[in-house]
């Protein structure tokens, strides 16, 4: 009876690993997140040419020397682009230093140890000159509640358990953290009507706030790629190759954080 039960756990914890490791490949989760890098590494996107050394350094840019934080979950990461991401285009291109707290799979809702607000607490960086958050689309593909906008300004007053006390509470704790310009930014146009609200409330809340939105879901001529393109520079309908990072959507951040650190 006691070798049944050792081969018993045994089995059950090979099965356990077994489906973390594929969590890890198919959708870089987990401990073993970099297998993911096994799955995209093939990707014409994700060629030697576009990768980080293909940089063109931005000349007199107005980022350099700046210092930004990005928080975020796959997409901040870089998961389906060989963890490379626009974050690392913009501080390599513009001669800044940035801090990338990015886990795929990862939620705005503070649902546990590695939402959103529970890694920006852990955030030590003494000064920052923007800090850039991603509205996650895995809130919407997990169905988180959005909640309701505070009438408050109040830290103290939001749901972070829903969307939009989640956005409020990362506003409001950034801001009296780093006292520097919040930004937001949104993923580029894919068929979700959950996230479609939320793009919906992020504004809302922008306006209350008078946080910058770098908005890449509404822009139309933006979206308007063609579809050769859209196969270099996308893995799937939300994440981005190498080269969809740096040719697509690098130039469009930097333009808006260029109008950002200018005002």
């Amino acid at each position: 009876m006691r070798y049944r039960w050792i081969i018993t756990a045994g089995i059950i914890i090979a099965v356990i690993a077994c489906w973390i490791a594929f969590c890890g490949y198919q959708w870089s989760w987990g401990p073993f997140h970099k297998l993911h890098n096994l799955k995209t590494a093939g990707l014409p996107g994700n060629a030697e040419e576009y990768s980080l050394k293909s940089i063109s350094p931005v000349a007199d840019s107005p980022l350099s020397g700046k210092h930004i934080i990005f928080l975020g979950s796959s997409v901040t990461y870089g998961s389906a682009a060989k963890g490379i991401s626009f974050a690392d285009y913009i501080a390599a291109r513009n001669a800044c230093t940035f801090t990338k707290e990015a886990v795929s799979g990862t939620t705005l809702v503070d649902n546990g140890p590695d939402s959103y607000v529970a890694r920006l607490k852990k955030i030590r960086d003494p000064k920052a000159d923007l800090f850039i958050c991603q509205l996650s689309t895995n809130d919407a593909s997990q169905k988180k509640p959005l909640g309701e906008i505070s009438e408050d300004f109040d830290i103290m007053s939001f749901d972070a358990k829903t969307v939009a006390g989640a956005i409020e509470w990362i506003i409001a704790y950034a801001g009296e953290k780093w006292n520097c310009p919040i930004i937001f930014y949104t993923n580029s146009h894919y068929d979700s009507e959950p996230y479609s609200k939320m793009h919906e409330l992020l504004c809302t809340i922008a306006e209350k706030w008078n946080i910058s939105v770098i908005d890449l879901w509404a822009d139309e001529d933006f979206n308007a790629i063609t579809s050769d393109q859209r196969i270099l520079y996308m893995a799937d309908g939300i994440h981005p190759t190498q080269a969809g990072y740096r040719d697509w959507w690098t130039p469009y951040f930097e333009k808006s954080l260029f109008e950002v650190i200018g005002e």
